[in-house]
């Protein structure tokens, strides 16, 4: 049996090197998925999904690392990448279910469910850090996918943008606690606030520092939130709990999400 050939990346490539590469090889929808909120203690978790098209034309000025990128830069990328990509999708993973049902696994199901997503099939699929399973198409986990990939690049931004637009609108909603400025990040400020206010509905209460400044550090992680709380009233304001999220039968809690680490991985107050 032959060999197939190697394929090669080429360095002078940049950012579009690794998907001209499959391209060449015949894959001609290389889909980048990646997410953002990952390391924030309050709000949603969002994936994204993206196909950008071959030649010039999937070739954006400024595509990077979201992170990289200051707010009124993502925001022009990301109005380019929702004008230019074959195909697109955005999943908003509440923050109720990442307590629920832990950050890894909500991650994972996330970034499965934004390239199923996809109005255009994927051929390949690259993301960011994490192999997704269950996908009908080969795939490649890359570390740092978004500053390597373009595809990966575009999904970061949208991703990111997207849920830091909701974490400004959040702030109207639940005052006090500066999410329109860290988004949810762990912030001295942010930090300043949960002592003094305590936590409210959008927060994850299987963060730790949540748990610890609600009073449930206790208890198992995914039983940290208290149910019935109003979308508009922090959580201290409830009196007892009354109940708890249940965990699946045969399931043990994850966990708690190691915070600082957290962090670093989403890039900090990003």
């Amino acid at each position: 049996m032959l060999t197939p050939p190697r394929t090669v990346v080429r360095r002078e490539g940049g950012l579009y090197a690794l998907e001209r590469a499959l391209q060449r090889r015949g894959f001609r929808h290389v889909a980048g998925a990646d997410e953002a909120g990952r390391g924030a203690c309050a709000g949603p978790l969002v994936a994204a999904a993206a196909i950008l098209p071959e030649g010039r034309r999937g070739e954006i000025e400024g595509l990077a690392d979201s992170k990289l990128l200051t707010p009124a830069s993502r925001e022009r990328v990301y109005e380019e990448v929702v004008a230019r990509a074959l195909a697109y999708s955005v999943v908003v993973i509440p923050a109720a279910e990442v307590d629920a049902r832990g950050l890894h696994v909500c991650n994972l199901a996330a970034m499965r469910r934004a390239l199923a997503s996809l109005t255009t099939p994927p051929e390949y699929v690259l993301t960011d850090g994490f192999g997704v399973d269950g996908l009908d198409v080969p795939g490649l986990a890359v570390w740092k996918g978004d500053r390597v990939a373009a595809c990966v690049a575009a999904a970061s931004v949208l991703a990111k943008v997207t849920r830091d637009r909701m974490m400004v609108e959040l702030d109207g909603t639940f005052p006090g606690y500066g999410f329109a400025e860290h988004k949810g990040y762990i912030t001295p400020e942010h930090s300043a606030a949960l002592r003094e206010r305590g936590p409210c509905a959008e927060h994850r209460f299987s963060y730790v520092n949540v748990a610890a400044v609600s009073g449930r550090h206790d208890a198992p992680p995914r039983a940290r939130r208290p149910l019935g709380a109003r979308p508009d009233e922090p959580m201290e304001r409830l009196g007892a709990p009354g109940g708890t999220v249940g965990v699946a039968l045969g399931e043990r809690p994850r966990p708690s999400a190691p915070v600082g680490e957290d962090v670093v991985m989403e890039g900090g107050e990003g």
